[in-house]
């Protein structure tokens, strides 16, 4: 998944839900993404008919098998550069705007599914350098408290 600045005539607009998952420790969930093997957050598709809440809870229950419970919002994030994104899979070019959420594991053990090569949680302080672009600014928000923001 690479990140652009500027969208094509082609170009889709996608809504999602994204959740930065923290442990007992205060770590963070992070997910290695099977189809461009770069670490990024749980989250996905918005469906219709279905709230913020209800689809990361659920993107969440799909992609790592923990139940979450959902503590506030981290921000909306829709700032074209590193938002514009192709996905390798299928050539399709879309301009992803995420809610993204903060949530604390309330049951489960993280488990990979078939969006993951691997799900495992990180010191805030340590975390990979390969981070998927739709993910790095929501991280920094969420590392330096800044909750609400709106990009």
């Amino acid at each position: 998944m690479d990140g652009r600045k500027t969208a094509g005539p082609d170009t889709r607009v996608r809504i999602g839900a994204g959740v930065v998952i923290r442990d007992q420790r205060g770590w963070i969930l992070l997910e290695k993404r099977r189809d461009c093997a770069l670490w990024g957050l749980p989250g996905g598709r918005i469906e219709p008919g279905e709230s913020v809440r209800e689809a990361a809870l659920r993107e969440v229950k799909e992609e790592t098998g923990l139940t979450v419970g959902v503590a506030r919002l981290i921000g909306v994030y829709s700032e074209p550069l590193g938002r514009i994104v192709t996905f390798p899979d299928n050539g399709d070019v879309v301009h992803l705007v995420d809610v993204v959420l903060e949530a604390t594991s309330v049951s489960g053990t993280p488990l990979c599914s078939d969006e993951s090569e691997d799900v495992q949680f990180f010191d805030p302080s340590a975390l990979p350098e390969k981070i998927v672009p739709p993910a790095r600014m929501p991280l920094a928000d969420f590392i330096r408290d800044a909750a609400g923001s709106v990009e």
